[in-house]
């Protein structure tokens, strides 16, 4: 197989592993209600271990980032995948609150690092030409989950117990090792193309420490985690906010699929049109519409409310996430970019943090999630005020294109 042909094979194996990734961590919002039922533990408990796994998956971002400049990312995807199953195993088995909390919120998070960094990575050292339309689609794979493990996980659920369900959602995990095979680095010929994305970097890109003092870094590390902190506390209770304004739990969560099937859908056309238009406004352009769909959740009551919101913003989130890895590409060089764009995703993970226990302690303390979608709106427009400070870099590739 030519290289022009397995760079896509490099795409669709990127898409599996990060459906499946990704899956299985947003899955706890499925498992929530029941968790809480079957236990008596608090949503604010539960959310916590949410909260930690996005703290300790901004732990690893870094390090496997950095890995894999190192090793490649084969390695790093490995052993991301055989942590993220034992995690779950050994979650689906957990006795008390603290013992779920350190296993599901240290170790699922752990593994869940080891893939955004280095796919995003991988995948950009494949495409010189067409990149942003390249990552949208690995990224895609993250947003079929929602349409796919979700709906598994509550199918599970339904048919058994919580623990049954993520014990096999567990076991789910350790059967993708073999597509993990799959991943090479790109050929030196084609790493080496469209290096010159930016007039501030030489042939190889930047180093980490010139990157991290650089202001594109600090302006896009900051509108990444005010993007997070806007959408993780709305995407992780959309489920139990539907239940609460009277929807059933599968009409609830095939609110969760819709959204996953709209940044399905956000992720192709973002991808063409930064192609086309450039990086920076597309981001600049979901974040707003980002932010308008999360204060449109205050006023839904009814299905069709939920749905019609949940296309909205999955098409806003899910489009801009991935372009993130793009621009940082274009801004520092291909170098050290693993260890730079999991930095970034460090500080996103702080942002991811805040909204699943800050929606679980908004909920025990009011009774409502009101607060919670308001707040969250507010973050939205200020991570668009940040977007807007972006500096611009030479885009040759789209010229070319």
């Amino acid at each position: 197989m030519n290289d022009a042909t397995y760079r896509w094979v490099i795409v669709a194996v990127g898409a599996l592993l990060g459906c499946v990734a990704l899956g299985a961590m947003f899955s706890l919002a499925i498992f929530l209600d029941p968790i809480t039922h079957t236990t008596g533990w608090s949503r604010t408990g539960i959310s916590f271990a949410m909260t930690l796994n996005f703290l300790f998956m901004g732990v690893g971002a870094p390090l496997w980032g950095a890995i894999s400049d190192r090793v490649g990312a084969r390695p790093v995807v490995l052993a991301g995948v055989v942590l993220l199953g034992l995690a779950l195993v050994l979650a689906s088995r957990a006795e008390s609150l603290g013992v779920f909390q350190l296993v599901y919120g240290v170790f699922v998070g752990l593994a869940a690092s080891a893939f955004f960094a280095p796919l995003m990575v991988l995948t950009t050292a494949w495409f010189d030409r067409h990149r942003a339309l390249a990552v949208s689609l690995v990224s895609a794979g993250m947003g079929v989950a929602p349409m796919t493990i979700s709906p598994f996980a509550r199918w599970l659920i339904d048919a058994s117990d919580w623990r049954t369900a993520m014990l096999a959602i567990g076991v789910l995990a350790w059967t993708m090792l073999p597509a993990a095979l799959l991943l090479r680095r790109a050929p030196p010929a084609v790493a080496a193309s469209g290096t010159m994305d930016s007039p501030a970097v030489g042939a190889g890109g930047m180093g980490v420490a010139e990157a991290l003092r650089s202001r594109p870094f600090i302006v896009l590390a900051l509108t990444f985690f005010a993007c997070c902190a806007a959408h993780s506390g709305p995407i992780f209770h959309m489920v139990s906010y539907a239940i609460v304004c009277g929807i059933g739990p599968m009409a609830a969560v095939s609110i969760y699929s819709v959204e996953g099937f709209a940044g399905l859908i956000g992720r192709l056309l973002f991808g063409v049109m930064a192609d086309r238009l450039g990086v920076r406004h597309v981001i600049v352009a979901g974040l707003l519409l980002q932010a308008i769909a999360i204060g449109g959740y205050v006023v839904a009551r009814d299905l069709r409310d939920f749905y019609a919101l949940a296309l909205l913003f999955g098409t806003a989130y899910g489009g801009v996430m991935p372009l993130y890895a793009v621009l940082a590409r274009e801004y520092f060089g291909p170098r050290s970019l693993g260890a730079v764009l999991g930095t970034a995703m460090m500080l996103s993970s702080l942002g991811m943090a805040f909204g699943p226990v800050a929606g679980g302690w908004l909920f025990d303390t009011w009774g409502d999630y009101g607060r919670l979608f308001i707040g969250s709106c507010l973050v939205g427009l200020a991570a668009v005020a940040m977007a807007l400070a972006f500096p611009a870099p030479r885009e040759p590739e789209r010229a070319a294109a």
